[in-house]
């Protein structure tokens, strides 16, 4: 078993909490007690974009196990994005989103994440990807946790406005009215966040930001809760959940790349 690392806590965890693990994913959680996650954010290998010490992995069997551990309310986190293969996109997260469906989530929402500052591409006769799919998927039900992220605004008018809307036949009726002044200093963020890649030495070849996972994390869960993630690579969503005063436990099959997420949820972010 790999040794345990403190974080204090007041909940009655699983032996596993805390903890990264080194193993192939779908086959570590068929020893987790059903119904005891409370949130997984993750990212998959895309289409052999990148290589990952030779490993591959089964989606199917990851996600099956994902929900029986998820708790009801519970969420997953998946981002990924598509590989160009003979030109045209392979269209696995579509796939990958629909075989969560068919294992019993909801797909709660399909958000964006924006990549400012891409590589423009030049050799393809397309336009430059600059945004990866985040896939929030539900078990059960509305999420039992939701703690919106905000951002300053100011909204509102005064005086009448007339306002038009679709009918279910499809022509318009219009209506006036008058708007009141309303001054809201902040509001919810959209589903399609920007947040730039990191500039960071990191030994894995696809680590995600740190931010990214950190709205994540505050977004879908509170203190005190069991975060996962199965492909743990370099160890952000153990760290960012550590950081955050949640629980967390990794899985990894690299051994390398446990190692690496083993230092970072011991150096902190």
């Amino acid at each position: 078993m790999p040794k345990k690392l403190k974080l204090v806590t007041s909940v009655s965890l699983p032996e596993f909490a805390n903890t990264v693990i080194c193993g192939d994913s779908s086959k570590v959680m068929t020893g987790f007690p059903d119904n005891c996650i409370d949130l997984t954010v993750t990212s998959p290998p895309y289409d052999d974009l990148r290589l990952y010490k030779g490993y591959t992995f089964d989606p199917s069997n990851i996600i099956d196990q994902l929900y029986r551990v998820t708790k009801p309310g519970g969420v997953v986190v998946w981002v990924m994005m598509d590989a160009v293969i003979d030109g045209g996109e392979s269209g696995s997260s579509f796939k990958q989103a629909l075989y969560f469906k068919q294992a019993g989530f909801s797909l709660h929402d399909t958000m964006i994440w924006h990549k400012p500052f891409t590589r423009p591409n030049e050799n393809d006769r397309r336009y430059t990807s600059s945004f990866e799919y985040m896939f929030v998927f539900c078990k059960e039900g509305p999420p039992k946790t939701f703690n919106p992220l905000m951002v300053p605004s100011v909204t509102g008018g005064k005086g009448i406005k007339t306002m038009g809307f679709r009918k279910s036949d499809g022509s318009y009726v219009y209506e006036k009215r008058r708007a009141m002044l309303k001054i809201r200093p902040y509001k919810r963020l959209l589903n399609v966040w920007t947040v730039k890649q990191e500039i960071r030495k990191n030994p894995h070849p696809a680590a995600f930001p740190r931010k990214l996972v950190e709205m994540h994390v505050r977004t879908w869960s509170d203190e005190g809760d069991l975060v996962l993630d199965p492909m743990a690579g370099s160890g952000t969503t153990l760290m960012i959940a550590k950081f955050l005063k949640r629980n967390f436990v990794g899985i990894e099959m690299s051994g390398e790349y446990c190692e690496v997420s083993r230092n970072a949820v011991g150096n902190g972010p």
